[in-house]
């Protein structure tokens, strides 16, 4: 899976590689070649007290290391270029992924492990390629060569590498074996990790008036000391594998020096030869030792590709159809025929055999007990999710067939927890309208009964808005939040719960204003509060999923229990009539 996802998001960046390959080449044959030139420096210079090719000899050695250390520098310089690139188009990749999904695939992954994947995840692999790029293609270049190189200086003290190779191999495999398992788990308890501080920073506010703080300490204190215990067992393994790796090079080197000495005691080798051989020892065996360290590095770069490939390959369960259909007038009319939503796996649908028409200008309400499907129902018009039978019109053509951005460009939706993006008040109003102009924005928030506190802000629609809306209260996001609707002057407002946190006199205003400027556009409100919805055009009832009662209010009371309770529930027998 690594292999894969470097192939498709590296192919822009194959002149940068190529270009990398030619500096290790230059790089690694520069290496070899030194070992070589102070060999001949010692036997044919230091050892004949021959100044001239002394200082010969060493200019060309200065002229090497220079040019060694040059290509170095700017091998860096490119690899950092490709490998930071490619985590910039993956994060990209990853996110566009993201943004196609639909509610039943957010929900299947979660946000903290959506997050997880888009920064942590793609870090490992854009690290690996980083090293890989100065290590892995240099290692074995750098190991083949000083090989031969080796062989070449002395075939008898090359048998040492027969020795040395086969034990470090073996120590690698037992190394992989342990490791590759814990990089997987590790990552699993990251997603742990950002999941459980999610929470506490969203729900700082519960746990605090529950008195939980202690129990929410001591949460999170076990998932991090639960991450702390696998890293750890990462952490001594590698503690453990390069003191032995340096414990094998040193006993190597001691070797070399032992029987090589022999050698040059009988005059079988020179000691500029000996010399060499040792820096060719050197280099293979730095060469097996960065060969380790990748190793070690793929695994977990290997586990993180394959959950954001799982991301990549996951196709949203909403998509656009091939040959997309426009109606032929954008009114706003919604037509819901038999429709059912299951959600995959599940014994009993959340919705079942709703059909009704919503029509422009018409005001339609939508009642019902907690979990009966209201929030479920008014998805489906912007294609959060698809019915899984039955067939939704809109403007006279199937929903699925029309494209997504065509439906979602004449909806005005204001969900049912309002959320504010990190800005100013204009900023989060332009959301709905790019180019609203300030005359616009301020109509919307009169509309919206925003105007009076947005004016009392210092800056007013420059104002600060925190991430979420934090530093508003419910209230001020909701009205803001339908502002932002407003503004968008759509075919179809969706209004989920949306007046819960307003007062009394202010729901009353904001209808009135609301059912006023969205005359020639269809009405959705899903409300808690029947007051909001006792002069809808229709009222649509949902029970368990199932639409039980649909009618103007008075009609409902005398037909319909279930809306007759719901409003006895709030209003007396005389203000209900």
């Amino acid at each position: 899976m690594l292999t894969r996802l470097l192939k498709d998001y590296l192919r822009p960046y194959r002149t940068l590689i190529v270009g990398v390959t030619i500096l290790l080449l230059i790089q690694s044959i520069a290496s070899l070649y030194l070992p070589s030139l102070n060999a001949d420096l010692i036997n044919n210079g230091v050892s004949k007290g021959d100044i001239t090719y002394i200082w010969h000899t060493g200019l060309v050695m200065l002229a090497v290391s220079a040019l060694v250390m040059g290509s170095s520098i700017y091998l860096g310089y490119l690899s950092s270029k490709a490998s930071m690139a490619f985590g910039a188009d993956l994060r990209k990749a990853v996110f566009e992924s993201v943004e196609r999904f639909s509610t039943r695939e957010l929900g299947k992954f979660g946000a903290p492990s959506l997050i997880t994947r888009n920064t942590n995840d793609v870090q490992q692999v854009q690290m690996v390629l980083f090293m890989g790029l100065t290590m892995m293609l240099g290692a074995p270049i750098t190991g083949i060569g000083a090989s031969i190189m080796a062989i070449r200086t002395d075939r008898k003290l090359s048998l040492l590498l027969l020795v040395t190779i086969p034990i470090m191999s073996l120590l690698i495999w037992l190394l992989l074996r342990r490791i590759v398992p814990l990089f997987r788990v590790v990552q699993i308890k990251i997603d742990r990790i950002n999941l459980v501080l999610r929470e506490q920073i969203s729900g700082v506010r519960v746990i605090r008036a529950f008195v939980k703080t202690r129990y929410e300490e001591a949460r999170f204190a076990e998932a991090s000391y639960d991450l702390m215990g696998t890293s750890l067992s990462v952490t001594r393994t590698f503690a453990l594998m390069f003191p032995v790796l340096m414990l094998i090079l040193n006993i190597t080197s001691v070797a070399v020096i032992w029987f090589g000495g022999k050698l040059v005691n009988s005059g079988e080798m020179q000691i500029g030869n000996l010399t060499a051989f040792l820096a060719y020892i050197m280099q293979i065996l730095s060469s097996v030792m960065m060969a380790v360290m990748m190793s070690l590095m793929i695994p977990r770069a290997a586990a993180s590709a394959d959950r954001i490939q799982e991301v990549l390959m996951t196709d949203s369960s909403v998509i656009d159809p091939i040959n997309p259909v426009l109606p032929t007038a954008r009114t706003g009319t919604i037509e819901f025929k038999g429709v059912e939503f299951r959600y995959p796996g599940a014994e009993h649908p959340v919705l079942s055999d709703i059909t009704f028409t919503a029509k422009p200008g018409q005001f339609t309400a939508i009642v019902g007990s907690t979990g009966s499907g209201k929030s479920t129902l008014v998805n489906l018009i912007p294609r959060f999710i698809d019915a899984t039978n039955g067939e939704i019109i809109l403007d006279g053509v199937p929903i699925k067939e029309q494209s997504l951005d065509s439906v979602w460009k004449d909806v005005g939706l204001v969900p049912q927890r309002a959320f504010l993006f990190g800005g100013t008040v204009a900023d989060n109003l332009r959301f709905g309208k790019e180019d609203a102009t300030e005359a616009e924005m301020w109509a919307a928030l009169d509309i919206a009964q925003a105007k009076d506190f947005v004016t009392e802000l210092p800056e007013r629609l420059e104002a600060i808005v925190s991430q979420g809306g934090t530093n508003f209260s419910g209230g001020q996001r909701q009205r803001l939040a339908i502002a932002r609707a407003v503004i968008k002057e759509p075919k179809i407002y969706i209004l989920d719960d949306s007046f819960s946190a307003l007062d009394f006199t202010t729901d009353a205003k904001l209808r009135v204003a609301l059912e006023n400027s969205a005359k020639g556009a269809a009405l959705i409100v899903v409300a808690q509060r029947v007051s909001t919805i006792l002069e809808a055009d229709q009222i649509l009832v949902l029970d368990q999923g199932k639409l039980v009662g649909i009618g103007k209010h008075h009609e409902l009371m005398s037909k319909c229990e279930t809306y007759k309770e719901i409003v006895l529930s709030q209003l007396s027998p005389e203000e209900a009539s």
